[in-house]
């Protein structure tokens, strides 16, 4: 591991107790140690990538699906376990052979069953996707060893604990241009943290009783995931508000698939239910092969967009809205002309 001050390459018994033995300062996270394996060069790095240089802030939930988009992408399902049947399972064997002991052979036949199972369920993605370190924990162990080092937050990401999301009250944003509703927490608090909304005269709402109760009677924009939960949410408010235009801003799931640095993930805790998925099967809008991966819970999160390409397409569907936009457009609108553009441009964290 390189040491965040002095740059020296530190073995692992020249940093104990996170202390640099070289320089004698302390440093956050050492690779060995966190789930993670970050060490406080890459968060820096992958910070600085994320905020553009430190042009925009990104909220503490962006660090986190970034920081973990690498074990993500791999299967770790079994990966000690495997080694640990079939290096047993071949000296077993070599010594049932000159010792001629046909239950020695056992032994190492039940062990190359319990490797050859290991491995075939990694072929088909056992593991793959789960995130190591779940969103929720992310602030403990990774964020609150930072502050305790540093005294502050990685640069340019945004103290939101105990922001409550940056929601101002729905029912006394009198005289906007439309509603912004995102259910995502850090989402919201990331484009209030830019200005967004209140640039363009939008209240923002987390959920469908929120927005019903805005007195503006302008277009409702819909920011969601793409998954499961994201498209029964556009089509609740379509439901609550028939006589509202109601754009979906979110990131259509088919384009999205095909992008390559598109990393997807699941929580096993959030599958869809029997019910839920009747309701996306009726709909018509997706493909055998995508129920079934939205039935497996995977999903690609708003927090997983690159920030500032986030910021731009919601900024300019915002900006449209807010210009007032006439019958036609509208129309357009609600049959999804405002589309995500399919064609990506460079990422910004990559496979890092």
């Amino acid at each position: 591991m390189i040491c965040p001050h002095c740059e020296r390459n530190l073995l692992r018994k020249e940093r104990t107790g996170n202390r640099c033995t070289h320089c004698n300062r302390a440093y956050a996270l050492d690779p060995k140690t966190n789930p993670l394996r970050l060490s406080d060069l890459r968060v820096r790095r992958i910070t600085a990538a994320l905020t553009d240089g430190g042009r925009i802030g990104i909220v503490p939930d962006q660090l986190w699906y970034a920081l973990s988009r690498k074990r993500l992408r791999d299967s770790e399902f079994g990966q000690g376990c495997l080694g640990g049947a079939f290096v047993p399972a071949g000296f077993v064997t070599v010594i049932a052979f000159f010792a001629e002991a046909p239950v020695l052979l056992i032994v190492s036949a039940a062990l190359l069953l319990i490797g050859l199972g290991i491995t075939v369920a990694r072929a088909m993605g056992a593991g793959k996707g789960v995130p190591p370190v779940v969103r929720e924990a992310f602030p403990a162990l990774v964020l609150s060893p930072w502050r305790s080092v540093y005294g502050v937050l990685p640069p340019g990401v945004l103290d939101t604990a105990g922001s409550g999301g940056g929601v101002a009250d729905p029912a006394g944003a009198a005289g906007t241009t439309g509603v912004l509703v995102c259910p995502d927490r850090a989402v919201v608090a990331f484009l209030v943290a830019d200005g967004l909304p209140a640039r363009h005269g939008l209240a923002v709402a987390r959920s469908v009783a929120e927005a019903a109760v805005v007195p503006s009677k302008g277009p409702v924009l819909v920011l969601h995931d793409s998954d499961a939960d994201g498209e029964l949410f556009v089509r609740g408010l379509r439901d609550a508000l028939p006589d509202r235009t109601v754009i979906d801003v979110g990131p259509p799931l088919r384009t999205v698939r095909t992008l390559p640095q598109a990393v997807p993930y699941r929580d096993p805790r959030r599958k869809p239910s029997p019910a839920d998925m009747r309701i996306l099967t009726a709909l018509g809008t997706y493909t055998p092969e995508e129920l079934k991966w939205l039935g497996q819970g995977w999903r690609f999160p708003l927090v997983g967009l690159p920030p500032a390409r986030l910021l731009a397409v919601v900024d300019r569907v915002a900006g449209q809205v807010s210009r007032g936009v006439d019958p036609d457009r509208r129309r357009a609108a609600d049959l999804g002309f405002l589309t995500w553009p399919e064609a990506a441009g460079p990422d910004p964290v990559g496979g890092r």
